[in-house]
């Protein structure tokens, strides 16, 4: 039926006629016989007295007419490479791969171009080559434009870096990763690089590789506030002879505390190893596993796999002797009927329920400051915790209290100077969860609020000579005095000129007494939200509170980053290059920067 009909209606007295919706006149159908009526007068009518029902007529016709040959011929056509939806499907393609750890090869896969014929037939899928060596390129160099601009403006950060080497492939990448907090008090995160690391790992070679990732990114170092890495010796060598402040990953110091704790005391030592046995009898035999997954249905219990612990992960130990006490009872019944490479008796039984009393804070604390959140303001605070959890005596000590003493003594050792840094003791006290509370002692937390003094003058002194463009009119100086005197007269009025600066130290000493004399806020609540909304009250604290509380207190981000690279270097793309693997790495942890964030 034609749309002119929209407009239109048949007579109910004459079909021969048509009375218009619009103005009720009555329109001829081209004669009185049903074989001769048609829409010409109609459409005449609409076009002579109502245009605008003409014009949307006119349109609705077009769009519903039978395409022409060129038409249907320019449908089945390919769309060329710089047609913009074209683009637009071959940037997806790019951020498919980099998102979703897909290999280069993806274009190729008969699968993937079959879906894309249904999807768009008149898409011309890139070759990998094309896919590798230009469109990578330009997303990688799109997102590095962003971040870019993210960086612009802000006049601290905070850094993670680890070395990693592939296990598949002759490999090695340095990773920088940046978080720092912006004008709103968010704390952002970006991935800057996972560089080749071509050669031996020393100091120098750390040193220079950070020197070129700077200035890659031009960022200078009097912006970087800290960078955050391990305890290698090469790592802490490479940082120092590049002129960076740095910090041990926190993380990576309670794994060697533990460590220590755990080797210190035989009986422990021969239960774990008794333990690590008979979770890799069920790891190695599906019969075995088999066997107990069906003991464990049978008395009730959720069908679960014992954890296999590994020796660079401290807190796998905790969880493996957790799998064995959850699983106790099964495997009770499982020894009953068939054999193991070695038992737990009843002292070792109860040897571990202790070892996971003991070890219980330990691994909260390495999740807490595993976080994306975490701050090196948590680790004076943790450290504080963690000294008097252990120094407390308890009649469940019988057995584990060399353990536990060895603990103690790992801690107060690898701890021992956390106090005296000004990054983590301004960190502490800028934190409103923590303040002054946490410290060993008045002297220290005395010793902090005067670093923290220092740092606020400091500040106050740097934006004095930021505001003053021009210094004040002074009266000019006499080439030579025209009395003994004059010389005595302006050498007094330039001793007194820097009153400003006291000015300041009395404004940030009032802030910081203020800040200090009100109650700290609830551990569950965000310190960052606190100074968004006190920002005003305490202005030059918090500029301050924006730098340190951006130093987080683990170099967990770098550790995840690398974790993302074992998706993309593995045994089936063991042949990408270091250079490609850093491209796509940068393109995953950044796009989501830019992608809507319902996407």
């Amino acid at each position: 039926m034609s749309a002119v009909w929209a407009h239109f209606k048949i007579r109910d007295d004459d079909s021969s006629k048509a009375d218009c919706k619009l103005c009720s006149a009555k329109v001829s159908r081209g004669g009185k016989e049903s074989t001769s009526f048609n829409t010409s007068n109609l459409i005449k009518h609409l076009k002579t007295h109502h245009s605008a029902e003409y014009t949307q007529f006119s349109q609705a016709k077009q769009a519903t007419q039978q395409p022409t040959l060129t038409q249907v011929l320019q449908k089945r056509e390919k769309m060329s490479r710089d047609n913009p939806r074209a683009l637009k499907i071959t940037e997806g393609i790019a951020y498919f791969i980099a998102l979703d750890d897909q290999p280069l090869s993806a274009v190729e896969n008969i699968g993937f171009r079959h879906l894309l014929g249904i999807l768009e037939p008149r898409y011309e899928i890139p070759s990998r080559h094309h896919i590798t060596t230009a469109m990578l390129p330009k997303v990688f160099n799109d997102v590095k434009k962003h971040v870019s601009g993210l960086l612009r403006d802000v006049s601290a950060v905070s850094f993670t870096t680890d070395i990693w080497s592939s296990s598949v492939c002759p490999m090695s990448l340095l990773s920088l990763t940046v978080q720092w907090i912006d004008d709103n008090f968010t704390l952002r995160h970006a991935t800057l690089q996972a560089k080749p690391f071509r050669g031996s790992h020393t100091s120098k070679a750390i040193a220079d590789a950070f020197d070129g990732m700077l200035q890659t990114w031009c960022i200078p170092k009097t912006s970087v506030h800290v960078v955050l890495r391990d305890n290698a010796k090469n790592m802490i060598k490479g940082m120092n002879d590049a002129g960076l402040p740095s910090l041990p990953c926190a993380a990576h110091t309670l794994q060697l505390v533990v460590h220590e704790g755990l080797l210190s005391q035989r009986s422990v030592a021969d239960a774990l190893a008794i333990g690590r046995k008979i979770v890799g009898h069920f790891k190695h035999s599906p019969l075995a596993y088999s066997c107990l997954e069906d003991i464990q249905l049978e008395i009730g219990q959720p069908a679960k796999r014992l954890q296999q612990d590994v020796q660079t992960r401290w807190n796998s130990t905790f969880y493996m002797i957790q799998s064995l006490l959850e699983q106790k009872r099964a495997l009770g019944v499982f020894v009953s009927e068939h054999e193991l490479p070695d038992n737990l008796t009843a002292h070792q039984w109860a040897l571990l329920e202790k070892v996971v009393t003991v070890l219980g804070p330990f691994e909260e604390l390495t999740r807490k400051v595993s976080s994306s959140e975490a701050m090196a303001a948590d680790v004076i605070p943790a450290v504080t915790v963690l000294q008097r959890f252990l120094s407390r005596e308890t009649d469940d000590d019988h057995g584990i209290k060399t353990m536990k003493g060895t603990l103690a003594a790992a801690v107060r050792r690898r701890f021992s100077d956390v106090e005296e840094q000004p990054l983590y003791s301004i960190a502490t006290l800028l934190d409103p969860r923590y303040k002054n509370l946490f410290f060993s002692n008045t002297n220290t937390a005395a010793n902090a609020k005067e670093m923290l003094m220092r740092e606020l003058l400091r500040l106050s002194r740097e934006e004095e000579n930021h505001d003053l463009h021009e210094p004040p009119a002074r009266k000019p100086r006499r080439d030579q005095a025209s009395s003994s005197l004059d010389s005595i007269f302006d050498e007094i009025a330039d001793e007194q000129a820097p009153v400003s600066l006291n000015r300041a130290q009395v404004g940030s000493t009032a802030q910081l007494e203020t800040y200090l004399g009100e109650t700290t806020i609830s551990r569950e609540d965000k310190p960052l939200q606190y100074w968004a909304v006190n920002k005003v009250r305490f202005p030059t604290l918090a500029k301050m509170a924006s730098r340190y509380l951006s130093v987080p207190c683990s170099s967990v981000d770098s550790e995840r980053l690398f974790s993302s690279v074992s998706h993309i270097v593995n045994d089936d793309r063991n042949r990408i290059t270091a250079d490609h693997a850093e491209m796509i790495l940068f393109i995953k942890k950044n796009l989501p920067l830019i992608l809507p964030k319902s996407t």
